[in-house]
């Protein structure tokens, strides 16, 4: 049950740094829209949510922006280790999305909404670059939420390879089935380890062109060991 504003997760970070309780709620909340907000296993909230920052003024704080910078980091990586140590997890999948014709926050609600597509996910678990899937759950989204905004000018690209532009989807053979393919299955992580033994990533780009939201999301695929941890969850 990993979603976020109610996400079963507990985060605290501390630090030695002289700074304002208001500024470092501020820069706490900035960081958590770029990390704990931008991630989901399968979209189910719990009662159990709260990131705590707490500051013991021992130190000077020399750059309010390395310390943003810090709390970027930190807070990114704690919430792709959610990501990866999630039930029965067996590919992390990062979605960069380029000029979203709204706000972060639209934005963000895309990507989680790509990353929680049931097709999308059994896709992925099997390694299957099926490109229809990513671009149909955007276009729901889009359809729904962004009707009047345009998508003539919106590229794909999965692993770094351009797989719909101008409209349409680009094609190539079987070579770049197995390449996408390839690039999927070299991302993926035991569904039965007792610890991730990589950090990589199935990546997903989606770019809207001309100028608007970047953000970044990450999600995971769906697993017969995440059904069997939650079909035997109380029996």
């Amino acid at each position: 049950m990993i979603e976020p504003n109610m996400a079963t997760m507990l985060g605290y970070i501390m630090t030695d740094a002289t700074i304002e309780k208001s500024k470092l709620q501020s820069m706490l909340s900035k960081a958590c829209n770029r990390s704990f907000n931008s991630i989901s296993i399968d979209g189910d909230e719990s009662t159990s949510d709260t990131v705590v920052a707490i500051a013991s003024g021992l130190k000077e704080l020399s750059s309010e922006d390395e310390f943003q910078s810090a709390l970027f980091e930190v807070t990114q990586g704690l919430s792709a280790d959610l990501v990866r140590n999630g039930e029965g997890t067996g590919h992390v999948i990062r979605v960069n999305i380029n000029n979203f014709p709204g706000s972060e926050y639209d934005a963000r609600r895309m990507g989680r909404h790509l990353v929680n597509s049931p097709l999308v996910k059994c896709a992925i678990s099997g390694n299957d670059p099926n490109t229809g899937r990513i671009a149909g759950a955007i276009g729901s989204f889009m359809g729904k939420f962004f009707p009047d905004e345009s998508v003539s000018d919106m590229s794909l690209t999965l692993g770094g390879r351009t797989i719909f532009n101008n409209g349409k989807f680009v094609l190539e053979g079987d070579a770049v089935e197995k390449e996408l393919s390839g690039h999927m299955a070299e991302a993926q992580l035991g569904e039965h380890d007792d610890f991730p033994k990589h950090q990589k990533f199935v990546e997903i780009g989606v770019d809207f062109g001309g100028s608007g939201a970047d953000v970044t999301v990450l999600g995971s695929n769906l697993t017969k060991e995440y059904v069997a941890v939650n079909a035997d969850y109380r029996s």
